[in-house]
């Protein structure tokens, strides 16, 4: 069991650590901080059931909380969303724009993403037809997915 004053000792000696990385995800100084500091919150926490040395666990903390941090600030777009703005006034204009988003991805990403939302078929009858595996497809619709949506993104930025 770790004593107040351990922690503390550990703390001075780790936290110079975790801001640089903090730093190196989040490329502010004053986020860095806020998130290495709700780390060493989570680390106190967990006291009682802590051993001496902290730096794997910390490293691996600040580094998730910074991903987690990143996630939260970049805006996601789905297919669904996609298909929402597509029933507005410029529905037609933007439907268009991602059809030609969708035709400059790999055929593969293009077939699977046509006959998933556009043929509403099932992962293992898009499977049978592609002769591939329902984790293949997945993986697949999912990289086709991200693709949209960053296209979709550096679209909207412009």
């Amino acid at each position: 069991m770790m004593t107040q004053e351990d922690f503390k000792q550990e703390v001075v000696r780790i936290r110079p650590q975790m801001v640089q990385t903090a730093r190196r995800y989040l490329d502010d100084a004053d986020e860095a901080e806020d998130t290495v500091q709700d780390v060493l919150l989570r680390l106190w926490q967990m006291t009682d059931t802590l051993r001496l040395p902290l730096d794997a666990l910390a490293e691996v903390l600040t580094r998730n909380f910074c991903i987690d941090t990143l996630r939260r600030r970049k805006p996601q777009v789905s297919v669904e969303q996609m298909e929402d703005v597509a029933d507005d006034t410029n529905g037609s204009e933007l439907l268009e724009r991602t059809m030609r988003m969708i035709e400059a991805l790999p055929a593969m990403q293009q077939t699977i993403i046509r006959l998933r939302h556009m043929e509403g078929m099932e992962m293992k009858d898009i499977a049978a037809l592609t002769g591939s595996t329902e984790v293949a497809v997945r993986k697949a619709l999912s990289r086709a997915r991200r693709a949209l949506a960053q296209k979709v993104m550096n679209h909207s930025d412009q």
